[in-house]
């Protein structure tokens, strides 16, 4: 079985997840999705204070090498157990997700077009930008709703970390990009994807 992988990259609050997860509720299981998210670098042995104000927006935070090892495995036909990070405590849970060779990969994250070593994995690369209105709105919703933060860390983190990091390491990235979107609630480039993975998919 040939695999295809796609990245699917942009700044924070972009709209990528919206685009990705429209493609996987889409293609069901007929594709797999694995976020950069969940490779996180573990912080068992610092506090929860130290752990809290830790620059997540940084190429080092990531523990990029086991993502590339474990696309490739999966490349090669061979599942492997992805691990899960956990946001509300800001470091890696005791789970893991088996997950088993498919025909269609996407990768979801900020910084995955920013490594050279993902990038030469990836059949097909793709970048989400919106506004930076927008996409700090959208963070700061997400953050309180679905990571139990409060505004004022939001704030903070933002002016501190996201928005230089932003600047520096993913918005550089969408040069690198085979398709640029704006917003993940793009009818037409969610045609066009769809249609590429259909054709890929038909193919066995």
């Amino acid at each position: 079985m040939e695999t295809t992988i796609i990245g699917i990259a942009g700044g924070t609050g972009s709209g990528k997840s919206t685009f990705t997860n429209r493609l996987k509720q889409y293609f069901g299981d007929n594709v797999t999705v694995i976020y950069h998210d969940n490779y996180y670098k573990p912080h068992d042995d610092l506090p929860f204070s130290e752990r809290q104000d830790m620059n997540y927006d940084h190429p080092d935070a990531l523990e990029t090498g086991l993502l590339v090892r474990h696309l490739e495995a999966l490349k090669q036909g061979k599942s492997i157990r992805c691990p899960v990070y956990d946001f509300t405590q800001h470091t890696r849970s005791d789970r893991t997700i088996l997950i088993q060779p498919s025909r269609v990969i996407l990768v979801e994250g900020i910084l995955i077009l920013q490594d050279e070593r993902l990038r030469e994995l990836f059949d097909i690369k793709i970048f989400v930008e919106a506004d930076a209105d927008e996409r700090i709105l959208r963070r700061v919703v997400r953050d309180m709703n679905e990571r139990g933060r409060e505004l004022e860390n939001i704030i903070e983190q933002y002016l501190m970390t996201v928005k230089p990091m932003h600047y520096l390491y993913v918005a550089p990235t969408k040069n690198v990009a085979d398709l640029i979107i704006n917003s993940g609630l793009n009818d037409v480039a969610f045609d066009l994807v769809k249609t590429k993975i259909q054709q890929l998919l038909s193919q066995g």
